[in-house]
């Protein structure tokens, strides 16, 4: 029959269940908290439905029958993504994924935000998922660069209104800055900037000044930079860099945003 397990009585003890698997690198602490309620996750051998029960050491924790590993320090890595490859864990269209291409004996790590299919470029990547919320948070302020190629008759006055916010196909964006590197003909490299974005938000917004995106290149998150990565390389951040980038980083470990 199954089980029930209930939030123990002393709930300063070890760590809540979802922020266990998030840190554990098996998915993001919402996504955690949608297993729960799935009934995908147990603990010692039985369901667990309450998102408040806690993880000690020594727990086992399985998730679809599966036993996950206790967290592991706080790791993280900056790759440079392809072209060509969905950045999911399982794609129900079967397409190669940004985690089939990763080496052997790199452990279950998520990514820091995605990028598109046919986007390139910087992709964070980490085993603790409490660390990627936190890198996620618009209040960090970090500006995400990217090197953009476009096919079209650039209005520079155009992209230097996109400063004030935008508003396509009844859409309502947010400041971006964008500025013309170079052209040739009908095809031109931009430099575009933005704190947050929602999904293809560059090529939705190049879409509406006329101008289609041929090639879109991550260059930085916040402080970290793409640099001269090879395409499809990988390279780990070293943990003093990750302590001087997310503030409330301690022991290695992540602390919970206030």
């Amino acid at each position: 029959m199954t089980q029930d397990h209930s939030p123990p009585a002393a709930s300063g003890r070890g760590d809540r269940i979802a922020k266990w698997l998030a840190r554990s690198g098996v998915a993001s602490r919402r996504d955690a908290e949608r297993m729960i309620a799935e009934g995908r996750v147990s603990l010692n051998g039985a369901i667990i439905t309450h998102p408040a029960t806690f993880v000690e050491t020594g727990d086992i924790v399985q998730v679809d029958r599966n036993v996950v590993s206790a967290p592991d320090r706080t790791r993280l890595w900056r790759y440079h993504k392809p072209d060509g490859l969905v950045t999911t864990h399982r794609d129900p269209e079967d397409r190669p994924t940004v985690f089939d291409s990763l080496p052997a004996g790199l452990p279950r790590v998520i990514s820091v935000g995605r990028l598109d299919l046919n986007s390139e470029g910087l992709l964070l990547l980490t085993n603790d998922g409490e660390l990627a919320r936190r890198l996620e948070l618009p209040s960090n302020g970090w500006i995400r660069r990217y090197r953009v190629r476009v096919f079209g008759v650039v209005d520079e006055r155009m992209l230097a209104s996109l400063a004030k916010g935008s508003e396509f196909e009844g859409v309502r964006y947010g400041p971006i800055e964008a500025h013309l590197d170079s052209s040739k003909g009908d095809n031109a490299w931009l430099t575009v900037s933005l704190r947050e974005g929602k999904n293809r938000e560059i090529r939705k917004v190049m879409h509406g000044l006329n101008l289609h995106v041929s090639r879109l290149i991550r260059t930085s998150y916040g402080p970290f930079q793409l640099g001269t990565l090879t395409r499809g390389e990988l390279e780990e951040v070293t943990g003093k860099v990750i302590r001087e980038q997310v503030p409330g980083l301690a022991g290695g470990k992540t602390q919970r945003p206030a």
